[in-house]
C-alpha cells in the first residue's frame, strides 16, 4: 500500500508539473493535452534522464532524476511565460492567463480524469496483488524482472546486460528505463516496481483513450453547431474508449464458457464437427469437464485467447502458436513487455497526429528541397515521440510514423483538396522526422542489434474466417454498423476510389509477395529448397496449392476488403473546398475533421491486419508469429478507438426503433467481449484469493520465500554487496536458471542463451555455456582461475540449482576463495 500511495502521488505530480508545456503543446485539442500529461511528463522526463546518463552528464541516480525533473519543469515555466505573452493590447487586459481560465471551465473533465486514473490505477493493482507472481513460465516476468534491476544497479547508460556480463542491454528497454527511476525515486524494489508499473500503464492507458476519444467527440460535436443539434456528451461518451481499448476482448472467451457448458460438443463420439470446425487450440479435441458449467475451470483456460490464429502448412501440419495479444489479455497475463509498455505513448503519438490534423502546430519551416508547413516546436514533438516509440517498442514507431505523416496529408487536404502533391507532403514531414528521432536517440540505436532479418513471403499461411472474427468480432460490428450508417446518411463518398485504392493495395502485396520470394530464391536457394521439400511440392505446385488454400479460405480477405473500400471511399470523397464561397468551405473543413480522421485509424488498422496475409517480418522463429502479435496489437489500439467513436456518434443520432435495435446490438456485443474478463479474473487471481487474503502483495519474488527459501534468503544478503559479475548456473529460458541475476540485478556469465540469441549475434556468447559449466566442474584451479578472470567474476553462488546442474567441486572455491555467505544449501563465495 505505501508503495502504491507513493507512485500515485509521483506520477500526479509528474502530469500537474508537465500540463503547462502540454496546454502549449496541444492547442487544436479540447482537453489541451491534459488527459496526456503523465504520459507527455513520464516520457520527455524520461527522455532526458536517459540521455545525460548516456553522455555522462548525469549519473543514474537520484541526483541525476532530479536534474532531469528540473529540464521538465523548466519546459513548463517556458510554457507559461510563452502562453502569457500578449500578442495585443486587448489580450493584455482580458486573457492574462488563459490555462487559468481553462481549469475553471474544464473542471468536470479533470474530476472525471482524475477519477478514471486512479479507479483504473487501483483496479488493475488490486488484480496483481492477488495474482504478483513473477513466475518463469508462459510469459517473460523474468526477462522483465532482470532489466529493471539491471538498469537499478548501472551507474551510467547503457545498462549491463543482466545475462550477457560484459555487454549492454540489446533491446528496447525505455520502459524499463521509465519503471527504474520511479523504483529509484521511491525505493521500490524491482519485483514490486513490475507490478506497480503494469498497473500504471494500464491508468496511463486509460486515460489516454478517455481523452482521445473526448478530444474527437467534442470536435464532433462542434461540427455540428446549432443547426444539427446533438445529445452527445463528450465527458461520458469517453468513456466508451477504455472500455474497448482496455476490457472488451475477443470473442475466444465466450466460446470457451460455450464449450464449457457442453453446447455443441457430440458426448457420443470422440470428434464435434462444430469445435472441428472452429478449431479453436485445443479445445476442439478436449471434451468439458464434468460437472458442465458456463464458467470454464481448465487450468489456464484464459491463454488460449492470445492463440485464436491457427497455421497450418499445405501438408496439414499445425506450425505452432501465432500470438494473437489483445490488451486485456496482456494485463491479466501481467507481463510488462514493450508492446505494453509502449500503449499510453502509442496513444500520445495518435494525439500528436490528431492534434496537427486539427490545426495545431501551424508555421513553416524551410528545408533545402522544399517547405515544411509545420512549427519547429510541432517537429520537435513529432521526433521526440516517434523516436521514444522506436526506443520503447521498435515495431511501433511505423504506427505513430504512419498516423502522424498521413494526418499532416489529410490537414493538406483540407486546404487543397486530394492531389499528387500529399506524396510529397508525406515525404517532406516524414524523412526529416525520421531522420531528427534517430539522431535524438542515438546512443540507443549504436547499441541496438535488432533480431528483424529482412522481409518473407507469405505463401501458404491463411486466416481463416472464423479464426478473423473470433479474434475481431466485437470491433469489427460496430465499425461496419457506421459505415453502413454513414453510406445511408448519403455522406459523400467515392466508391471508384475505394475499391482501386483497396484492390490496389491487395495487388501490391501480392506483387510484393512474389518479388520477395524470387529474392529468397536467388539469394537463398537452400532455405527455399528446404522449404518446398518439406512441403513435398516443387514451385508451381507450392504456389498453385497455396492460391487454392487462399481461394478456399477467402472469407478474412472479403471481410477486410469489406472495411477498407468503405473506409477508402469515404476517405477520397470527391468534395473539396470551393473558392466561391468561403463560409460554405469552412463549414465543410469543420464537418470532415473528426470523420477523415476516424476513417484514417479505421483504414490503416484493417492494413495492419492485412499485412501479414502476404508477407511476414523475418527473426529466429522463421514464421508469422512476432508479425501477427505486433501488427494486430496495434490495429487493436486504432480500431478500438474508431469502434467506441462509432457507438458513441451514433447512440447521440438515432432515434426510434433504430435506437432501441441498436443499442441492444451493441449491449450484446460488450456483453460478449466481456465474457473473458469476467471469467478469467477469479481463475487467473484464484478468487482473489479468498482462501489465503495473507498472500495479498504487490511483491512478485514474496513466493520464493516458500519455493527456493535459501535462494530467496541469499538475495536478500546480495542486495548489499558491491555490484560485480555473478556467476550461476545455465540452463534453458523460462526456467529457474538465470535467478540469481534476475533479482539481483547483478550480470551473470551467461542467463538465457535462447534469449541472447534474440537479441543479439548468438555467437557472441561464445564457450560461456561449456566455460560455465567447466567452472564449477574442474578440480584444476588454473583453468578455474583463467576462466574467472575471462569473465571478470566477483561472485561464485553455489545453491541447489548448481549442483544437480553440474558435479560442483566446491573444495577448490573453499581453499582459494573468500566465503561471505553461507545459510542452508547456499553458498557464496567471492574473488578478491
Amino acid at each position: 500500500m505505501p508503495a502504491f500511495i507513493s507512485w500515485y502521488i509521483v506520477i500526479t505530480i509528474l502530469g500537474w508539473l508537465t500540463f503547462p508545456l502540454a496546454y502549449h503543446l496541444f492547442p487544436a485539442l479540447t482537453d489541451r493535452g491534459y488527459t496526456l500529461s503523465r504520459a507527455l511528463g513520464m516520457l520527455i522526463w524520461g527522455y532526458v534522464f536517459w540521455l545525460f546518463a548516456s553522455l555522462g552528464i548525469a549519473q543514474n541516480d537520484i541526483g541525476g532524476l532530479l536534474l532531469a525533473l528540473l529540464i521538465l519543469i523548466g519546459l513548463s515555466v517556458w510554457a507559461i511565460i510563452t502562453d502569457r505573452r500578449p500578442s495585443t493590447m486587448d489580450d493584455m487586459v482580458h486573457h492574462p492567463w488563459s490555462m487559468v481560465e481553462w481549469l475553471n471551465e474544464n473542471r468536470r473533465l479533470i474530476i472525471s480524469t482524475e477519477l478514471l486514473f486512479l479507479l483504473a490505477f487501483a483496479a488493475m493493482a488490486w488484480i496483481r496483488a492477488n495474482n504478483p507472481e513473477i513466475f518463469t513460465a508462459g510469459g517473460e516476468k523474468w526477462m522483465e524482472t532482470a532489466f529493471i534491476n539491471a538498469i537499478l544497479h548501472s551507474p551510467t547508460f547503457p545498462p549491463h546486460d543482466p545475462w550477457l556480463s560484459g555487454y549492454a542491454i540489446s533491446y528496447y528497454y525505455f520502459g524499463y528505463v521509465m519503471t527504474a527511476m520511479l523504483a529509484k525515486l521511491t525505493s521500490t524494489p524491482a519485483p514490486v516496481a513490475h507490478n506497480l508499473m503494469l498497473s500504471l500503464i494500464f491508468a496511463l492507458s486509460a486515460v489516454g483513450a478517455y481523452g482521445l476519444l473526448y478530444n474527437l467527440l467534442s470536435a464532433y460535436r462542434r461540427s455540428k453547431g446549432e443547426a444539427e443539434p446533438t445529445r452527445i456528451f463528450p465527458a461520458l461518451g469517453a468513456l466508451l474508449a477504455p472500455l474497448f481499448l482496455l476490457l472488451v476482448s475477443n470473442l475466444e472467451g465466450f466460446f470457451e464458457s460455450l464449450h464449457s457448458k457442453g453446447i455443441g460438443w457430440n458426448f457420443n463420439s470422440a470428434t464435434s464437427p462444430f469445435w472441428s470446425w472452429l478449431d479453436l487450440n485445443i479445445i476442439n479435441k478436449t471434451p468439458p469437464n464434468l460437472p458442465l458449467k458456463w464458467m470454464p475451470t481448465e487450468f489456464f483456460w484464459w491463454w488460449r485467447a492470445s492463440r485464436v490464429i491457427m497455421d497450418y502448412d499445405l501438408t496439414g501440419r499445425w506450425m505452432g502458436d501465432i500470438i494473437n495479444e489483445f490488451p486485456f489479455f496482456s494485463y491479466l497475463l501481467g507481463d510488462l513487455h514493450p508492446h505494453v509498455l509502449a500503449m499510453p505513448f502509442n496513444l500520445l503519438a495518435i494525439a500528436v497526429a490528431l492534434n496537427i490534423f486539427l490545426g495545431g502546430w501551424r508555421g513553416k519551416i524551410d528545408l533545402f528541397f522544399g517547405q515544411l508547413r509545420i512549427s519547429k516546436t510541432g517537429f520537435f514533438i513529432i521526433a521526440l515521440v516517434l523516436g521514444g516509440l522506436a526506443f520503447l517498442n521498435t515495431w511501433d514507431i511505423l504506427l505513430g510514423a504512419a498516423l502522424i505523416v498521413f494526418s499532416y496529408a489529410l490537414a493538406q487536404v483540407r486546404e487543397s483538396g486530394w492531389g499528387w502533391e500529399r506524396i510529397e507532403d508525406i515525404l517532406l514531414l516524414g524523412i526529416p522526422a525520421g531522420i531528427t528521432a534517430f539522431v535524438m536517440y542515438l546512443p540507443f540505436f549504436i547499441g541496438f542489434d535488432s533480431q528483424a532479418g529482412g522481409i518473407l513471403p507469405n505463401f501458404m499461411f491463411v486466416t481463416h474466417g472464423t479464426h478473423l472474427w473470433i479474434m475481431w468480432g466485437t470491433l469489427f460490428v460496430p465499425l461496419f454498423v457506421y459505415l453502413i450508417y454513414l453510406w445511408r446518411s448519403k455522406t459523400s463518398v467515392n466508391w471508384r476510389a475505394g475499391i482501386f485504392t483497396s484492390l490496389g493495395i491487395v495487388v501490391l502485396l501480392i506483387l510484393m509477395m512474389f518479388v520477395v520470394g524470387f529474392m529468397a530464391l536467388k539469394l537463398k536457394p537452400d532455405e527455399v529448397k528446404s522449404v518446398l521439400d518439406s512441403q513435398g511440392r516443387n514451385i508451381g505446385q507450392f504456389i498453385t496449392d497455396s492460391f487454392a488454400r487462399r481461394a478456399t479460405n477467402i472469407g478474412s480477405l472479403l471481410t477486410l476488403l469489406a472495411l477498407l473500400i468503405p473506409a477508402f471511399a469515404f476517405l477520397f470523397n470527391n468534395d473539396r473546398p470551393s473558392e466561391a464561397d468561403p463560409s460554405e468551405n469552412q463549414a465543410f473543413t469543420i464537418s470532415l475533421q473528426p470523420l477523415s480522421f476516424i476513417l484514417l485509424l479505421i483504414s490503416l488498422g484493417v492494413l495492419l491486419i492485412l499485412g501479414p496475409e502476404f508477407l511476414f517480418l523475418r527473426d529466429n522463429f522463421f514464421y508469422r508469429i512476432n508479425t501477427v502479435f505486433k501488427f494486430y496489437y496495434q490495429a487493436w489500439i486504432l480500431l478500438s478507438i474508431a469502434a467506441s467513436f462509432a457507438i458513441a456518434v451514433m447512440l447521440s443520432e438515432l432515434r426510434g426503433l433504430s435506437s432501441a435495435i441498436y443499442s441492444t446490438v451493441i449491449v450484446i456485443v460488450i456483453g460478449l467481449g466481456l465474457v473473458y474478463p469476467i471469467f478469467s479474473i477469479p481463475n487467473k487471481t484464484d478468487s482473489f484469493k479468498a482462501n489465503n487474503p495473507e498472500q495479498r502483495t504487490l511483491d512478485g519474488s514474496a513466493y520464493l520465500a516458500n519455493t527456493m527459501p535459501d535462494d530467496y534468503k541469499a538475495f536478500q544478503f546480495m542486495r548489499g554487496l558491491e555490484p560485480g559479475v555473478v556467476a550461476e548456473a545455465v540452463g534453458g529460458q523460462y526456467s529457474e536458471y538465470a535467478r540469481v541475476s534476475t533479482f539481483t540485478g547483478m550480470p551473470t556469465v551467461l542467463g538465457w542463451p535462447g534469449h541472447e540469441g534474440q537479441w543479439r549475434d548468438a555467437s557472441l556468447q561464445g564457450t560461456r555455456q561449456v566455460d560455465i559449466e567447466s567452472l564449477y566442474s574442474t578440480p584444476d584451479w588454473d583453468a578455474t582461475q583463467m576462466i574467472i578472470n575471462q569473465y571478470h567474476i566477483h561472485y561464485i553462488y553455489i545453491g541447489n540449482l548448481e549442483r544437480t546442474t553440474y558435479r560442483v567441486n566446491e573444495e577448490k572455491f573453499g581453499r582459494y576463495l573468500k566465503l561471505i555467505y553461507q545459510q542452508g544449501t547456499v553458498t557464496i563465495y567471492e574473488v578478491p
